[in-house]
């Protein structure tokens, strides 16, 4: 019988993390926080002066100039994001998400108790909702009752590892322009695109600079996933300043501060000194090796997944493999997760998590625990020039094309005589 209601898998409290890069912290991050450690002093709701000067030059070096005063810091992008949409729909609007998003958004909105509305995505990327999709979802939410105000999005997508293409944003900003809703966009990966040289990433607050905030948790590409810390850019002009305001009453309410020793660490990462720099371009060239390789193998093995085109993790499809997984008691992404996980020796979290149907058999893999698992070992996948050939990193992928070709093999032998 087909579970519903899977016990110890709550869609909060044990939602899946951002996938890490698996890495020991940058010495400089260390002594950075370790100088800073004696400030005991609470930091202003919002993040402090020098934190926000360093996020305002962040955004600036990427083409979206903006001013302390429409800037905002808070213990990670959940906490941010939570605020925003009490600001924006706590009062009786509606959420709309794409289809699959990441696994943090949607909990939010219904801790509010507001509804949230997936919408699909087209198939060449993920983050960004279908335009025609969006208007149909919110002419139905319309006509039901809602009212839909916020639609969030993600240009470089989690769970996906996609890059949406600009055309497609661009049609969709129009769209949820025209409907009246403001945007979050959520560009935590945006940092970590596989080929930047050849994929080109645009940020919706560059199309609609009045009506998109934007969040970036800074454990994308600039801090460990376990230092929270995330800022987030304001629209100029009075709704942008009212926004901002209400934002802060938010935080100031839930007293969800960044602390002290965390927010000069992240006020320096966010200046991008070359230490900071030079990790992140190596570790984006490492995991975008590590996810090609496991690309190939979930493809090899008859999954279906996109190629892979930033963040540290790819999203497969293993429908094809329905009936060899079906005969193993797999009928669903909550199975699919249980078997895979068990199976892998790692986390690999089923689409449901990230709003995909509970019947899809869909997987969110992460390349972090590819990487060996001591510090030695995956300092040396940093460091070596051909980091696929380290014995350790080898292992890991042959487990990991192990468990797909046994998957590929049942399929073959569930093929009927030709």
């Amino acid at each position: 019988m087909r579970r519903t209601d899977p016990e110890g898998h709550g869609p909060v409290r044990y939602g899946p993390s951002l996938p890490g890069d698996g890495l020991p912290v940058l010495p400089e991050l260390a002594a950075h926080l370790a100088a800073a450690a004696a400030r005991a002093d609470a930091q202003p709701v919002g993040g402090p002066p020098a934190l926000l000067e360093a996020a305002c030059g962040y955004w600036t070096r990427r083409g979206l100039p903006c001013a302390p005063d429409r800037v905002a810091a808070g213990p990670g992008a959940p906490a941010l994001l939570l605020a925003l949409t009490a600001a924006l729909a706590g009062d009786g609007g509606d959420v709309l998400v794409p289809r699959p998003c990441a696994a943090w958004w949607a909990p939010y909105a219904r801790l509010l108790g507001r509804p949230v509305f997936h919408v699909p995505t087209p198939a060449e990327s993920g983050g960004v909702p279908d335009p025609y999709a969006l208007l149909e979802t919110v002419r139905r939410v319309r006509a039901e009752g809602g009212d839909p105000r916020l639609l969030v999005l993600s240009v470089a997508d989690d769970p996906t590892a996609t890059v949406a293409p600009p055309e497609l944003l661009h049609e969709t900003v129009e769209a949820a322009a025209a409907e009246g809703l403001h945007l979050v966009s959520d560009e935590t990966w945006r940092d970590t695109l596989h080929d930047p040289h050849q994929t080109v990433l645009l940020s919706p607050a560059e199309m609609l600079p009045d009506r998109v905030t934007v969040v970036s948790d800074l454990a994308g590409g600039l801090l460990p996933p376990g230092w929270p810390a995330a800022v987030a850019r304001f629209p100029a002009g009075e709704q942008g300043r009212q926004l901002h305001a209400r934002v802060l009453d938010v935080l100031t309410a839930l007293d969800a501060r960044i602390a002290g020793p965390l927010a000069a660490t992240a006020g320096y990462a966010l200046d991008e000194p070359p230490p900071v720099i030079d990790r992140r371009e190596a570790v984006v060239r490492l995991h975008a090796r590590v996810a090609a390789a496991a690309h190939a193998a979930v493809v090899a093995a008859g999954a279906l997944a996109r190629p892979p085109q930033a963040g540290r993790h790819l999203y497969a499809d293993l429908g094809p493999l329905r009936e060899p997984l079906g005969a193993r008691g797999v009928s669903d992404a909550q199975e699919l997760e249980d078997h895979l996980t068990a199976r892998l020796g790692m986390p690999a979290p089923g689409g449901h998590r990230f709003g995909d149907d509970l019947g899809a058999l869909r997987v969110r893999l992460a390349t972090g625990p590819l990487l060996g698992g001591t510090d030695e070992e995956r300092t040396e996948c940093l460091t070596s020039p051909t980091p696929l050939e380290l014995p350790h990193v080898q292992r890991a992928l042959n487990s990991l094309e192990s468990v797909f070709d046994d998957l590929r093999d049942d399929a073959q032998r569930w093929e009927p005589p030709r």
